[in-house]
């Protein structure tokens, strides 16, 4: 049986996030496609991680024997999240846009996920080729040509971490322009808003269904 493992980071509920919802829309694909399947879910919003101090990442450098209590103690939460990732047949994250860059919850996972000379930093990540589908939803426009791409460093910094470092086989699905219906001047907006998240919904079940359906085979 397939395992994925789900990560949301947005601060708001389901009816209030777009990256949660269109989220959603791969996970019940997925879950339809692949019933017998197991999905592990963090919310990290709900349920933060520590960020990554300095014991936790000595750590990462030192032999198992060599390790103090509190050394031991810390990698244990950074194995835990490790083996989750590496047991992962595909991962699945909402990533949602805040002050340009993505959340500091899942900047915390990641920081306490990618371990030198394990999942990264080695011509063979351990999790490397997992498919990650990334929901990168954002309350502007960012795209290519448009005045502000070059503030866009979500999409930017996950393909690098999650896709280069790692080695994961990273497919972002963007929703965008998602505070067009509540944010004034950007009524003109609205329509497109629209058009963008029945898209990226559109996306993200067929991305389910498709890889839940490849890995059940």
């Amino acid at each position: 049986m397939a395992t994925l493992l789900h990560l949301d980071s947005s601060v708001f509920p389901q009816d209030a996030s777009v990256s949660r919802d269109v989220a959603a829309s791969f996970r019940k694909a997925w879950e339809a496609e692949h019933p017998e399947g197991t999905v592990v879910y963090r919310d990290l919003a709900a349920e933060p991680l520590p960020h990554l101090d300095g014991v936790a990442a000595s750590a990462a450098f030192a032999a198992p024997e060599d390790r103090t209590p509190e050394q031991t103690a810390a990698y244990a939460l950074r194995d835990e999240l490790a083996r989750e990732l590496e047991q992962a047949d595909a991962v699945l994250i909402g990533a949602p846009m805040y002050n340009w860059a993505i959340p500091s919850t899942l900047k915390a996972w990641l920081d306490q996920v990618i371990i030198n000379g394990r999942t990264s930093g080695v011509d063979s990540p351990s999790a490397a080729g997992t498919p990650t589908v990334v929901v990168a939803s954002r309350g502007g426009g960012y795209g290519p040509g448009t005045p502000r791409e070059s503030w866009e460093f979500v999409q930017n910094y996950l393909a690098k971490a999650l896709g280069e470092a790692m080695g994961l086989k990273v497919e972002f699905i963007v929703p965008e322009l998602t505070l067009a219906g509540r944010t004034p001047g950007m009524e003109s907006l609205v329509e497109l808003a629209e058009a963008s998240r029945a898209k990226a919904h559109d996306e993200a079940g067929t991305h389910g269904k498709t890889l839940a359906a490849r890995l059940a085979a």
